[in-house]
């Protein structure tokens, strides 16, 4: 073999060695760098080169993943089975952990959920357990993420996928759940009808209020309406009293005068009260224009 050949194989070899070293690493990766069996460092992403045969690069996926964690069957507290199943999401924060601190993190990761979920379903009775997700939720994750933190792991959240009681349970609550909505409906309807009879009572009440008001404002406007007419009558008389006076006292009294003080005169002769009457002489006139009522004197006296 000349030269030339040998150094042709020379560059092919030095070209293949080259390219066992180079390895490419993923954006969402970081690469361990082992020399020996040795840690050396943490390559981020991109074109890393490594020494072959010396050195060894392991990737590690830093983007978050999921941890199914299986169904198993569990015992609340008031002593009744049911069959939980959850899901953790985590993601890694430490790639050195994660590869030299857990052999099996997806393995060890779902039996420390498990366990765990047991012993909180476990403290809580099951009409607990069915409404406090959020509860167990937030306690699953703060459990998992203070256990993971040593492996290099976060734990983002954890969600319980299924709370499922046996059959026998399950209808007992329907039943339980139908009756107290019928008990709400019977509630509702018996309010209603209380709510419609208190309007219905305070509207005829107010009508009453109404029309006794109405009654009350009809007597005072009759009250007043009597009232005005006897004054009025009173007024009037009360004039006719002092035109009689004044014309007495400050006046010769006039014929009509003397003929109506005349008759009243006749009418208390009547009735016993006088037998005897005195008229001026100028009367002579109003005498003979009422003859008549002179009979009708004559025939009253006459029994007297």
């Amino acid at each position: 073999m000349d030269l030339s050949s040998f150094l042709v194989v020379i560059a092919i070899v030095v070209f293949f060695i080259a390219a066992m070293g180079a390895t490419i690493i993923r954006p969402y990766q970081k690469g361990i760098v082992e020399r020996l069996g040795k840690y050396q460092r943490t390559a981020d992403s991109g074109l890393t080169i490594i020494i072959p045969f010396l050195e060894k690069i392991i990737k590690v996926d830093m983007r978050e993943q999921v941890v199914d964690v299986p169904p198993q069957a569990v015992i609340t507290k008031d002593n009744v089975a049911v069959e939980v199943d959850a899901v953790v999401y985590y993601e890694v924060t430490d790639p050195v952990k994660v590869q030299y601190n857990i052999s099996n993190f997806y393995l060890a990761a779902t039996k420390l959920a498990q366990t765990n979920l047991r012993n909180l379903i476990g403290d809580l009775a099951l009409d607990e357990s069915l409404t406090s997700r959020e509860k167990i939720n937030s306690a699953l994750r703060q459990v998992l993420d203070d256990a993971t933190d040593k492996w290099g792991a976060r734990v983002t959240r954890v969600e319980l996928q299924r709370i499922e009681p046996p059959t026998d349970v399950t209808q007992a609550m329907h039943r339980q759940m139908k009756a107290e909505r019928e008990r709400r409906a019977v509630i509702l309807e018996a309010e209603g009808t209380k709510t419609s009879a208190i309007l219905k009572a305070e509207g005829q009440k107010q009508s009453q209020i109404l029309e006794a008001e109405g009654q009350s404002e009809a007597i005072k406007r009759v009250a007043d309406a009597e009232r005005y007419k006897r004054l009025t009558v009173a007024q009037g008389e009360a004039e006719a009293v002092e035109t009689v006076f004044g014309a007495i006292h400050n006046g010769r009294p006039t014929n009509d005068l003397i003929a109506i003080k005349y008759l009243e005169a006749i009418q208390k002769v009547a009735d016993g009260q006088a037998t005897k009457i005195f008229l001026p002489l100028e009367t002579t006139g109003i005498l003979g224009s009422i003859a008549g009522v002179g009979e009708l004197f004559k025939e009253k006296a006459n029994p007297a």
